[in-house]
């Protein structure tokens, strides 16, 4: 081999130098590639979860809602301002400088108003609140009107602009729960993903309203959802603080309530707070019984729905000319009661008077429907009386008398709303103080074991059960009840069934009942409308009526006519009620009791099936896991 050769056979030093950059080039585009197929295919699986759009749907509801409970905090002071001169927090101060007739007139002006809003926005006559999204979310699949929801609000606005004795927190959360129900409407989401969805709402309603998120993600499962499962935990909490940031901007990051510096509870404290959560039950359960007693008198009144209001509204401004410090919300006489020093005791223990009973007429009389606020105004003066009398009889207290006041506060509301641990958090996030919490902790677990104790069952389970029960809803079943209602019998009827002419001869009746599904026949015209069933005891008993030869009888002479019967559009609840009076253990099935054409019938072994699978269905959703049944999945 020449020298030349060999030059050419040896290594390119650039050459491989190149191609190195070429091999790094490459490793470094596929591990990149690889990287970016990974973060896609994370990203899709990520899109492709439900979870991931309900949390998008909570920051979006969360906006709303708290968007929603900010202007109508503002319009209620615009509306404060237009008749008193002053917003909520300087009301009872501007009150106290007006004319007794101008006291009067305003509350007057403010019913005819309602009487008039409520006749054209509301088709029920009346203003929705809590318990309504109770009732939805337990036995309607969480539909709500946005209509009855706006409408409510404008009413509520003008309720406590005016001076009524409610709060904020009904309106608000209701028009928040309808806007949520509204939208998961729109986008056609299941049902169990609606009733999160308003969950959501009333979170974000309960945070702006109060500037408290964790209290409101918590009355929202508490109150509305009735568990705890993850699928719902995480979007109602994503919602409740979008609700409070938002509310905190426009508004500011201000408490409630305006509390002071409270000393820490001393051992000898905790008794009396047993004693003072006791009282609180007493006065809670006073609260609701007058609102009982005003709510049958306003019903008996021989006078158009359209002036009730207007008569409460006379009434209430004759409570504003002596006791200005109870109408409205009462967040300025609230605030100076809790300092211990500003009200004697005898006006303490008549504001309690006073604002039971102007809460009473606002409720009863339908002017208003919002009971958190009251029952806080009512518990704090109770408190505050409490340690204002201990003072008097010379009993020392190691606390300061506002630290009573506050303890009432959720002594008070807590078995009126139904909700403890709702009402305990609300005012840790007014207080973040622990040791004050732990006092009201006291209170609360008092005063609810003994409202729970059997002073009135009626009251039990506080004010939204008992709007419930006076409606004839029962939703202690839970949502079991409420899938029942929501199925007709058309989605779990039989369509295998036998029927018959009326012309047919008693052997051909026979031929037929004998093949017959469950020993029954139909006996249905030409147009196969319904004339009649026939079972065994039904030909013994044709037998027994009629001297004739039986075997002569046709099948229109055999027959037991006007059978109970169901219609395919009938919810299943109704079905197991007409069972149960008819004692009947399958009944016929029409399209229609118009029409009365025979599409099916109905066994009691089905309805108990559907049944069965509700309570499956109910318990799975509460455990966040997805419920199979049939081969199809529900959510």
């Amino acid at each position: 081999m020449s020298v030349t050769e060999e030059a050419d056979t040896s290594p390119d030093p650039d050459r491989s130098q190149e191609k190195s950059k070429k091999t790094k080039h490459h490793r470094r585009f596929r591990a990149g590639a690889y990287r970016r197929l990974m973060l896609t295919g994370l990203w899709r699986t990520i899109v492709r979860r439900p979870a991931f759009w309900l949390s998008v749907l909570a920051v979006l509801i969360g906006f709303a809602s708290g968007g929603a409970a900010v202007l109508f905090r503002l319009a209620v002071d615009e509306v404060q301002h237009l008749l008193y001169g002053a917003d909520e927090r300087l009301l009872y101060s501007a009150m106290s400088a007006l004319p007794w007739w101008h006291l009067l007139l305003a509350p007057i002006i403010g019913g005819l108003l309602i009487g008039i809003l409520r006749r054209l926005l509301l088709p029920e006559r009346r203003i929705l609140g809590i318990a309504d999204i109770i009732q939805a979310s337990s036995l309607h699949g969480a539909r709500i009107s946005l209509r009855n929801g706006l409408g409510s609000a404008l009413n509520s606005v003008v309720a406590l602009g005016a001076g009524g004795s409610t709060g904020r927190e009904g309106p608000t959360v209701h028009l928040a729960a309808a806007m949520s129900s509204w939208l998961a409407r729109k986008l056609h989401v299941t049902e169990t993903m609606t009733r999160t969805l308003v969950g959501c709402g009333v979170a974000a309603g309960v945070a702006a309203s109060f500037n408290a998120p964790i209290a409101g993600v918590f009355f929202a499962l508490e109150v509305v959802i009735g568990h705890y499962a993850l699928s719902a935990f995480a979007p109602i909490v994503i919602a409740g603080v979008v609700g409070t940031v938002l509310s905190r901007v426009v508004i500011g990051d201000y408490p409630a309530f305006i509390l002071p510096e409270l000393t820490t509870p001393a051992p000898i404290d905790y008794p009396l707070f047993v004693v003072l959560g006791l009282i609180c039950a007493l006065v809670s359960l006073a609260q609701l019984v007058a609102i009982k007693r005003c709510n049958n008198i306003f019903n008996g009144l021989d006078v158009p729905h359209l002036v009730k209001p207007a008569i409460a509204g006379v009434a209430l401004g004759l409570i504003a000319i002596v006791l200005p410090e109870v109408s409205g919300i009462g967040y300025e006489a609230t605030d100076l009661a809790l300092r211990g020093d500003v009200f004697p005791l005898a006006l303490l223990v008549i504001m309690v008077f006073g604002k039971v009973l102007a809460t009473a007429l606002t409720l009863g009389s339908g002017y208003a429907a919002g009971i958190f606020a009251p029952a806080l105004f009512v518990g704090a003066m109770i408190g505050t009386a409490f340690g204002a009398g201990l003072n008097a009889l010379s009993v020392s207290l190691a606390s300061d008398i506002g630290l009573y006041g506050v303890v009432g506060m959720g002594a008070v509301a807590a078995p009126i709303l139904g909700a403890p641990i709702s009402t305990i958090l609300i005012i840790f996030e007014m207080t973040g103080d622990y040791s004050v919490t732990t006092a009201v902790m006291i209170g609360v677990a008092v005063s609810c074991l003994v409202a729970q104790s059997g002073f009135s069952r009626e009251f039990a389970n506080g004010f939204f059960a008992w709007q419930l029960r006076q409606r004839g809803v029962n939703i202690n079943a839970g949502r079991e009840d409420g899938i029942i209602r929501n199925t007709n019998v058309g989605r779990v009827m039989r369509r295998e069934f036998s029927t018959i002419g009326p012309e047919a001869s008693y052997s051909e009746v026979m031929d037929k009942l004998r093949e017959a599904v469950w020993g029954e026949l139909f006996v249905v015209d030409n147009q196969r409308r319904l004339i009649g069933v026939i079972t065994i005891p039904d030909l013994n008993a044709a037998a027994l009526a009629t001297s004739a030869d039986v075997n002569t009888l046709v099948a229109g002479e055999l027959c037991r006519r006007s059978p109970a019967t169901l219609a395919a559009n009938d919810p299943l609840d109704l079905a197991m009620e007409t069972m149960e009076s008819a004692r009947e253990s399958h009944l016929p099935v029409v399209d229609s009791m118009e029409h009365h054409v025979v599409v099916g019938f109905l066994h009691e072994h089905d309805v108990m099936t559907a049944y069965y699978q509700a309570l499956l269905q109910a318990r799975a959703e509460e455990r966040g896991q997805r419920y199979e049944h049939s081969g199809h999945t529900h959510v």
